[in-house]
């Protein structure tokens, strides 16, 4: 009788088996965060308001302006400029001076130009622009402005 010789199994390689291993441990993390996913967008879901039209029938007087309560109409070469009077520092109500020609924020003292870009102050961004639009060429004292929140 002849004998077979017997073939042994190669050792299993450790640095495999832990990879492997690694893997098998990273399945449920990924799997829970597959999982919750939609519940993530669905806290972050945000409904974005829709522009609303405000029609403004004031006298624009050539380089005056125009105060209302969200925005300030100047009457600017070209066309007029509808400027938000909320501060993009904490979100006071700006006014507007007349001798210094810029809109300042009562509360931490941030300035503006006409066009909304920022001077000084802990402000660190413009103002929103508002789009304008003259109701008719031959009444140019009623405007529609566009004000998106």
């Amino acid at each position: 009788m002849t004998e077979e010789p017997c073939e042994i199994n190669p050792p299993a390689n450790p640095e495999r088996r832990r990879w492997l291993g690694n893997i098998g441990q990273l399945l449920p993390v990924v799997g829970g965060l597959l999982l919750f996913l939609p519940v993530f967008k669905f806290i972050d879901f945000r409904i974005t308001p829709r522009p609303r039209l405000i029609k403004v029938t004031k006298l624009l007087r050539p380089g005056g302006f125009i105060i209302e309560p969200e925005f300030i109409i100047f009457d600017v070469p070209g066309a007029p400029v509808a400027v938000s009077r909320k501060c993009t520092h904490l979100g006071c109500r700006l006014n507007f001076n007349e001798l210094e020609n810029l809109l300042i924020c009562p509360c931490h003292q941030s300035r503006f130009t006409r066009q909304g870009k920022r001077v000084s102050g802990p402000a660190r961004r413009d103002l929103p622009l508002y789009q304008v639009a003259v109701a008719s060429d031959a009444e140019r004292n009623s405007f529609v402005v566009t004000v998106s929140s």
